[in-house]
């Protein structure tokens, strides 16, 4: 008869998504893992592979809560160029927030600690960040075909910049001491849209 586990693995995939956000990749131990979610080595092993493999996990879930929202935001009826407003402001604000200073943002931080060396995370940083440029995209061509973006814009071209912009915020963000510094590039960004 086969056992059943004594731990919820959602639960632990949750719990451990939060360790590794907060304390990233390398800092994060199997002994750290195993004190934090309360379950054992061997069962960590049985359930979710290795740390590499229970981190790239944690990524998937993180991408799972994060990118259909962006992609509602961005693609409500209506006028568009205030959705990408909103979007941007949202951003420079969590950045800027003491929650946004203390983690950053789980795709960035690994884009910065792994995704030079680390093929499999490099592809889920590269799909989550198609999930933010692809509906940063489209609401910008929506927005030009609605007037509210110049025809002399290039919309592609305005979603890649606004892309490195919101990844560049987070860094940022979680490293300096001035919110104005994140909300000021933010507008200026914004501010090519007019």
């Amino acid at each position: 008869m086969a056992r059943t586990k004594g731990f919820d693995p959602d639960a632990a995939l949750q719990s451990a998504l939060e360790l590794f956000w907060r304390r990233g990749y390398e800092a994060t131990s199997m002994t750290d893992l195993v004190e934090h979610l309360g379950i054992g080595r061997a069962s960590i092993y049985a359930t979710f592979g290795s740390k590499h493999e229970l981190y790239l996990k944690a990524m998937d879930r993180y991408a799972e809560m994060r990118d259909p929202l962006l992609l509602a935001e961005l693609s409500q009826p209506g006028p568009a160029l205030p959705a990408v407003r909103a979007l941007v402001r949202r951003f420079a604000a969590e950045a800027a927030s003491p929650e946004g200073r203390l983690h950053g943002c789980f795709i960035t931080n690994t884009a910065a600690e792994l995704a030079p060396h680390d093929p499999a995370a490099a592809r889920r940083v590269e799909i989550s960040w198609d999930h933010i440029e692809t509906p940063l995209h489209s609401a910008l061509v929506r927005a030009q075909a609605q007037g509210e973006l110049p025809e002399d814009r290039d919309p592609q071209a305005l979603a890649r910049m606004l892309l490195v912009l919101l990844q560049g915020v987070r860094i940022v963000g979680k490293a300096s001491n001035d919110p104005a510094r994140v909300r000021d590039a933010a507008e200026q960004a914004l501010a090519l849209l007019d």
